[in-house]
């Protein structure tokens, strides 16, 4: 079973090629966390394998996963453990570790963890932007290679550290940057402009129903988690975030 969240698709699209090389299903937590259910129960098949899909957030796990592991219950889990593939612009920090501890909660046990670069969406704050498209190509165009490694290391029930991209200085960006992102991801500063057609896509997207429509234009509320599908894949562009995201560029995978 192939459990993924997504904000611009980069995640889903990875765990569409999991599903298909590993032969497993597709669980969006999108929609379960969009549904009013409270609790996940999922019954495991035997040999059954569970992979968690996500994107890494300023190094760490994304809020989202956070809530979709304390409402999930496995009736039936296998010794062999959980996985997981984290999909990153470029590194993951300690976000395997922060996985392993959340689990530990449930008393599940993550088997590896793996990462995969895909393009950078993250384009709130400064300094960050989508990458160039000759960027952008590339780092797809080495996804399933690396996904076929990925698969290879699940299959053999292993660890592979050569597939998880850590990257420098880890421990200040996950110990350091990403509490200080988590502690302020809630304060949005998302609007929509004048060039907003109404077409409400932006709060079907939402996996927090942190969106609602208000005459017709979307209004943010202090539940915002930053996977930032509404501003990334709003099709007139009519969403910003304060003065930041003026000039920046809009990313999201085209298949998804």
């Amino acid at each position: 079973m192939i459990f993924y969240f997504t904000g611009t698709g980069n995640s889903k699209w990875i765990a569409e090629l999991l599903s298909k090389k590993l032969e497993e299903e597709m669980v969006s937590i999108n929609d379960l966390l969009k549904s009013e259910l409270t609790s996940y129960e999922f019954n495991v098949k035997p040999k059954e394998r569970i992979v968690l899909v996500f994107p890494v957030y300023s190094w760490g796990l994304p809020t989202p996963i956070k809530v979709f592991i304390d409402r999930l219950t496995l009736i039936n889990v296998n010794d062999m453990g959980l996985y997981a593939v984290a999909t990153c612009g470029d590194n993951a920090g300690l976000t395997n570790l922060m996985l392993k501890k959340k689990l530990e909660e449930k008393n599940l046990r993550l088997n590896s963890c793996h990462t995969v670069q895909m393009p950078n969406c993250y384009i709130v704050i400064p300094g960050f932007d989508v990458d160039s498209k000759e960027v952008e190509e590339d780092k797809i165009a080495h996804a399933e290679a690396r996904v076929d490694l990925i698969v290879k290391a699940i299959l053999e029930n292993r660890q592979d550290d050569t597939l998880y991209r850590k990257g420098k200085i880890a421990w200040l960006k996950s110990k350091m940057i990403y509490p200080s992102f988590i502690k302020y991801t809630y304060k949005t500063k998302f609007y929509a402009t004048e060039a907003c057609n109404h077409c409400g896509l932006c709060a079907k997207l939402c996996p927090m129903n942190n969106i609602t429509i208000k005459d017709g234009v979307p209004a943010w509320s202090e539940k915002c988690v930053q996977c930032l599908a509404c501003i990334n894949r709003c099709p007139q562009r009519a969403i910003e975030y304060g003065n930041i995201t003026k000039n920046k560029g809009r990313y999201f995978f085209k298949n998804n």
